[in-house]
């Protein structure tokens, strides 16, 4: 898939179907690592480097929705672009919606995609992937899943699995299947293997629409697993398997994990 290079700020309608928006939602606020979306890897702050990856990516208009002012100012500064979004949304899907409405009333961006602030050594080939995966026939919203090789993983609670039933597909090519559900559970059960689920989205912008507009769910609720809202609403849920898991930067050591991988860029 070929496409130009996204710039701040300008749109490359008609480059790919849907004319895609890549939003990256970003706060300060962090439990684990306050303020992370402005700590330095590689000679730029973290949310310009997830920036550059969605730029990479070569899908279209990329844009950071920022709750705190001084994320967007450091987006600026680096020839990007950004959307201040109010800081007391529930989350990212809600910042992302309300960027989508601010940046394009005319309903010109059908699709949206979400790349989290936190994944600064993203491969941007996952994004296109997601991209892939929402156009397929039928797809409200799209995820990327990953075997897990880690044995401890197939227990831990914070490593979120992915059931679905992917198909054999020839050497090169994406399988892709339907999410049936999302657990931290360890499931399925029986022989065979379990998925990694990795927490980067598309949307149909519709179901975007629909998905923020429904209140959280039971099963939400329960697992603590915001797409399940959607799984309940029968809303569905193409997922590409990939063969490999973002770093996500939560915690000092992962930042330091990442500023190793891109000391050199």
């Amino acid at each position: 898939m070929t496409g130009p290079q996204s710039t701040a700020g300008k749109s490359t309608a008609g480059a790919h179907a849907g004319n895609p928006l890549i939003v990256i939602p970003a706060r300060m606020a962090s439990s684990r690592l306050p303020g992370k979306p402005l700590e330095d890897i590689g000679g730029a702050p973290m949310i310009v480097q997830v920036l550059r990856r969605a730029e990479e990516a070569e899908l279209g208009r990329v844009v950071v929705a920022a709750a705190e002012k001084e994320i967007a100012d450091a987006v600026t500064a680096s020839g990007g672009e950004a959307v201040l979004t109010d800081p007391d949304l529930p989350s990212g899907s809600d910042r992302i919606w309300q960027a989508v409405n601010e940046l394009d009333p005319q309903g010109r961006h059908s699709i949206v995609i979400n790349v989290q602030g936190d994944l600064p050594t993203l491969d941007p080939a996952l994004i296109r992937v997601a991209y892939e995966a929402l156009i397929r026939p039928g797809a409200d919203i799209s995820t990327l899943a990953a075997v897990i090789t880690d044995p401890q993983e197939r227990e831990n609670p914070n490593v979120v699995k992915a059931v679905a039933a992917f198909p054999e597909v020839a050497k090169g090519e994406t399988p892709f299947a339907r999410a049936l559900y999302f657990t931290r559970a360890t499931a399925p059960w029986g022989e065979g293997p379990l998925y990694h689920h990795i927490g980067l989205y598309g949307y149909r912008r519709e179901a975007l629409s629909r998905f923020v507009g429904m209140p959280p769910s039971q099963l939400e609720q329960r697992e603590k697993l915001e797409q399940l809202r959607a799984l309940e609403a029968g809303m569905s849920i193409e997922v590409a398997l990939v063969d490999t898991v973002p770093l996500g930067v939560d915690t000092p050591a992962d930042l330091e994990k990442a500023r190793n991988a891109l000391g050199s860029s």
